[in-house]
Formats: structure tokens, C-alpha cells, sequence
């Protein structure tokens, strides 16, 4: 029998941490890790992506829906370079994520030759925590080793490169003589809580507020028991980052729902009139939508020290695990006995509904109404259903027209809100939870981009999947949507239709092309047996639906200033100027027009 490779061993020693599945795409510059892989008869399962961007989204969502390691696998050159965009996200999203990288012989390093990148220097900013080119097999253990803790224990992407004459090297472990090192496997998460005083200033920050506000991020995920232990007690309103979506049902009548630029209106008005901050694992970007500087007092629960008081100037910061950190704060509150913030909060937050529904159920002038299709869903969604949503006009309606059950997982691109996330998302949540229902939620310019050919990926392995219950939503509107109405409001800008119009293509045929399931919608009142079709259907299913690009997806709270600039593109001469006054004016404008009047 021949002596084990270098790639024998690291395959082997990836299954040693408890690594089962890998996505990626194979080239000569990684043959000796795929030949290995080939070897252990599937002790570690290859999903082979489209491509290799589309595998280190795969990679970042698994490490989002499992809590585990994602691990994505390219060649050298090209093939290295495309994991790229996925491997970002997975870093602004503090994803543990591993990236494996074929690279050319060692002897022709620094030779200009053909595929030769520098992938140490390449990969030294999305993988700054541990980035290593192994050169000789005994240093390949500790590379391994180092690499996959680093990530568990930081939360962030990291690379090992691996020339391709050295993966075809007998294994040799380090010798016992200086300058060798010598690893091991294991890493388990520590229990992190912050000390006992800074608890109890904690407290005294939060018993003194009348109007508490909660904002949650994908840090309070695992925390959704004591997230409404505390807004109980508190007598508090919580709003959900996107990444913390899922952390609290929006059947809870005081959960605002998202905030932000995509947000909802009954979190902004939280916000604006709170006494008090609660965040918790949140690094949610936009201050104008947090209290105003002086405005409230607040306090901080994250697992990381950087994200802390970076949003909003905290007087207690707490590191720590939120579940944990919770639990320990928990018997230190006092419960309020005044309820009118509550109740005032659950009253915006019901009226909010409402609004949404029947803007939901507006009449579109050009196609079918985008916020529909959300609200048509909502009602019929498997409680254990993951949702996965791109970046761009779809995630408005994802944020604010969802209504998320407990036990939904349900995530996107957050941080680096890449477009394209969404279908490679979907992909990897269903490996991870093969019998339950999975949905991507799609624009037409993602689609176009790079997620339909991912359905190629879906077609080859979904028998393989226990409930074949996989759908992704595209809406088609021929407009690169988000853009076009940030050019309008932000920048006072027309639309720029050499820039933003994009083919109409038949989505749902090419999908019964490859073998899926296709739905055309192109009248609203058909959407709800859409769904009723898809979530019953035999086989994964594209649903395309003709939507209207002229339905804003706009902010929930429009400044004097936006609607001037929005004024100001009418008077330039939007190509779609009849349609946005008459849409655009009744859901939006209306706010900050003279003469309205906010009713709570």
C-alpha cells in the first residue's frame, strides 16, 4: 500500500475536525486534494458549484445556518481569485470560513508563470487572521491545525494556499528537532459573560429607562428566549438588523421589524423618541436611524470587542456572549410598571401592518405589485422554513413584508450586501437541512448575473434532497430596481436606462428546460396559488413574476430633502415620469408633503 499524500492528509485531517462537506470547483492546481478527496469515499461530501464565487457563498452560508465551519475549495490563478467576493461577505458577516487554494509548483514560484498570482498577498485582507502558503508536507498539520481555529475562534475567514507538486508529496509530520511545530485538533467555543459590576451598570442604565428600545443583529440569533425575557421586563419595543431577522417572531405585537434604509416606520419612531439603547449583537450601520447623540442612554452586548460603542456612543459596554450575558442580566432588572411605551409602540406597530398590507394590495400600473408577492407568502410559510434573500429592490420587500414564524431561519448578504448571495445561499441551507423547505427570494439582475446558472446545481443534486421543497422567487421587472430609485431620491438623478434596463428573460422556462418546475405570474390575484403550487410541488421550482419596477422601495421615513431630490428628477424627465407620480405619490410622498399630518 502507498504512503498517504500530503493531500490524503489534510483530507483526513479536515474530517478530524469535523469537516463533512466542502463546495468549490476543481483545476489542476488542486488535483492532489481532489484526488485524495476521491479516496476517502466520502467521508467529506464535494458540492460542485457553477462557480467559485457561488461556492464561497455556499461556504459562508453554511457557517450562517449551522454555526459551523464553512469550507470552500478552488484552484490556483483564476479560480482562487473568483472566491473572492463570497469570502468578503463571510468576513463582514463574521463567518468562520475556510478557503482552500491550489497554487503552481513551488519551483516555478516567481517566474511569471502561467496562473502563478501571489495568493498570500491576494487573499491578506479578507483572510488577515491566518493566511499561509505551506512549503514542505511537515508544515502542512499546523497550517491546517492553525487555519481552522483561527476561524472558529475569531469568527472570520481564513486560507491555506497549497502548491500543486506538494500535494502529491508522501506525508512526513514534523520532525522532533528545533524549528518544527507541533498541533493538534479541538476547539470549543468558551462561555464568555462580562464581570459581575459591569452587569449591574449595566442594569441601572436599563431600569432607569422609561422608553427602552432593543436592536438585535445575527449575534442574538441563539438568544431569542432571552431577548423577550428582557423586553418583558423592560417593557421594551425590538427592532431586527437584517442579519437578526429570524431572532425574534413578528407575531410578537411590540417587534417593530427592520430597521434601516429598509426598515419599517414603527422602528424608526421608536428609535427617535426612546430614552434608553439596548443592542445586542447587532453592528448595524446607519446612525440617522439610531437615537440621536445625548438622546438615550445605552448598553451593548457583543461577542466582539471592535463592534463595540461603534454605532452609537454606549455608557455600558458588555463582552459577551448574548444568550449568556442575558441570562446573567436578567435577575438584575426591575420590571416596569408604567406600559404606555409598550403600548404605544405596539399600536405603531399594528397600524404599520396594516399600511403594509394595503399597500401590498395596491393595484400596480405596469405588471404585478412586488410587495405581493411577500404578503401572499407570509400566511403560507412552513414555520421550519430557511429564506434566503438577494441584495436590490427584493430585499425591501424581504425585510419589511416578511413575517418571520420561531423556528424560520432566514438570511442574506449583510455586510458586504453583495448581489448574487441569495440562490448559492439557498443551495448551501438545503445541504445543511435537507428536509426542510428552503426559498430564495431573487431579483432579475442577481438572477442575471450569476444566480441562474446555479440552478444547474440544483438540478444535478436535488433528488438527492429528503423534501424536495426548494423555490426561488424571481421577480421581473427589466430594471437593475434598487439603483434606479436610489439615483432618483438620493442623487436627484432620472433614470439611467443605458445603465439600468436588462433583457426580460424567461426564467421559468429556462428552469423546466433543465428539469424544475417553472411558475409564470403575471396577474396578482394568481400569486397565492403560486405558492400553494410551489411549496406542494414534486421538484425544486422557479417562480417568475412580471412585477412592476415603478413601486418605490424606498426608506420608511422620507426627509423634506429626498423628496425635493425626487421632485427634481420629474422636472428632468424621468422615461417612466407617469407612472412614479401616480405610484410614487400615493404610498411615499404623502409623508412629507405639506399638510400631513402623522397619526399615531
Amino acid at each position: 500500500m502507498s504512503k498517504p499524500t500530503v493531500g490524503d492528509f489534510i483530507v483526513e485531517r479536515l474530517h478530524e475536525w469535523g469537516i463533512r462537506r466542502i463546495y468549490g470547483y476543481p483545476g489542476d492546481g488542486i488535483n492532489g486534494v481532489f484526488g485524495a478527496l476521491n479516496r476517502a469515499n466520502g467521508k467529506i461530501q464535494f458540492i460542485q458549484a457553477r462557480h467559485e464565487e457561488m461556492a464561497a457563498f455556499m461556504a459562508s452560508a453554511h457557517a450562517k445556518f449551522t454555526g459551523e465551519l464553512g469550507v470552500c475549495i478552488a484552484t490556483s490563478g483564476p479560480g482562487a481569485a473568483h472566491l473572492l467576493t463570497g469570502l468578503y461577505d463571510a468576513r463582514l458577516d463574521h463567518q468562520p470560513v475556510l478557503a482552500i487554494a491550489g497554487q503552481q509548483a513551488r519551483a516555478s514560484l516567481g517566474g511569471h508563470y502561467q496562473q502563478e498570482v501571489d495568493l498570500p498577498a491576494m487573499f491578506k485582507d479578507v483572510a488577515g487572521a491566518f493566511v499561509q502558503s505551506a512549503a514542505v508536507p511537515g508544515q502542512v498539520r499546523h497550517i491546517v491545525d492553525r487555519a481552522i481555529r483561527t476561524a472558529l475562534g475569531e469568527h472570520t475567514v481564513t486560507a491555506m494556499v497549497l502548491p500543486n507538486d506538494l500535494q502529491e508529496l508522501p506525508y512526513e509530520p514534523p520532525g522532533r528537532k528545533h524549528g518544527t511545530v507541533h498541533s493538534g485538533v479541538g476547539y470549543r467555543k468558551p462561555k464568555t459573560l462580562p464581570y459581575d459590576d459591569d452587569l449591574r451598570r449595566a442594569a441601572e442604565v436599563l431600569n432607569a429607562g422609561k422608553k427602552v428600545a432593543i436592536l438585535v443583529g445575527a449575534g442574538a440569533l441563539h438568544a431569542t428566549d432571552e431577548v423577550i425575557a428582557v423586553a418583558d421586563k423592560l417593557g421594551a419595543g425590538a427592532a431586527k438588523a437584517l442579519l437578526g431577522k429570524a431572532a425574534l417572531p413578528d407575531d410578537l405585537p411590540w417587534v417593530t421589524g427592520s430597521i434601516g434604509l429598509l426598515g419599517t416606520e414603527p422602528s424608526y419612531k421608536m428609535m427617535m423618541e426612546c430614552d434608553t439603547l439596548l443592542m445586542i449583537g447587532s453592528g448595524f450601520p446607519y446612525s440617522e436611524f439610531l437615537p440621536e447623540e445625548g438622546q438615550a442612554r445605552g448598553v451593548q452586548i457583543d461577542i466582539k470587542a471592535d463592534m463595540l460603542s461603534l454605532r452609537y456612543p454606549m455608557e455600558v459596554n458588555l463582552v459577551g456572549d448574548s444568550a449568556e450575558t442575558l441570562r446573567a442580566l436578567l435577575p438584575l432588572l426591575h420590571g416596569k410598571e408604567e406600559h404606555s411605551w409598550r403600548e404605544k409602540i405596539e399600536k405603531w406597530t399594528a397600524d404599520w401592518w396594516k399600511k403594509l398590507d394595503a399597500r401590498a394590495r395596491a393595484k400596480a400600473e405596469n405588471g404585478v405589485n412586488p410587495q405581493r408577492t411577500i404578503s401572499e407568502l407570509s400566511p403560507r410559510i412552513p414555520a421550519n422554513a430557511i429564506v434566503t434573500s438577494d441584495s436590490g429592490s427584493v430585499a425591501n420587500w424581504y425585510a419589511r413584508d416578511l413575517k418571520v414564524q420561531r423556528g424560520m431561519m432566514c438570511s442574506l448578504s449583510g455586510g458586504l450586501a453583495s448581489m448574487g448571495a441569495a440562490v448559492p445561499y439557498a443551495i448551501a441551507a438545503k445541504f445543511a437541512y435537507p428536509q426542510r423547505p428552503v426559498i430564495a427570494l431573487v431579483g432579475d439582475g442577481a438572477m442575471q448575473m450569476n444566480n441562474m446558472a446555479e440552478l444547474i446545481t440544483v438540478a444535478k443534486y436535488w433528488k438527492e434532497w429528503s423534501n424536495p421543497c426548494w423555490i426561488c422567487m424571481v421577480l421581473n421587472n427589466s430594471d437593475l430596481n434598487q439603483v434606479t430609485w436610489e439615483q432618483r431620491v438620493m442623487e436627484g438623478d432620472p433614470k439611467f436606462e443605458a445603465s439600468q434596463e436588462i433583457p426580460s428573460i424567461p426564467y421559468h422556462r429556462f428552469a423546466e428546460l433543465i428539469g424544475l418546475r417553472g411558475i409564470y405570474v403575471d396577474d396578482a390575484e394568481r400569486l397565492g396559488a403560486a405558492w400553494d403550487e410551489a411549496l406542494a410541488s414534486d421538484r425544486p421550482v422557479v417562480i417568475e413574476v412580471k412585477a412592476d419596477p415603478e413601486i418605490p422601495p424606498l426608506p420608511p421615513h422620507i426627509t423634506l430633502a429626498q423628496a425635493k431630490a425626487f421632485a427634481s428628477t420629474l422636472m428632468a424627465g424621468d422615461p417612466e415620469q407617469g407612472n412614479m407620480l401616480r405610484d410614487t405619490a400615493r404610498q411615499v410622498l404623502s409623508a412629507v408633503l405639506p399638510g400631513h399630518k402623522d397619526k399615531e
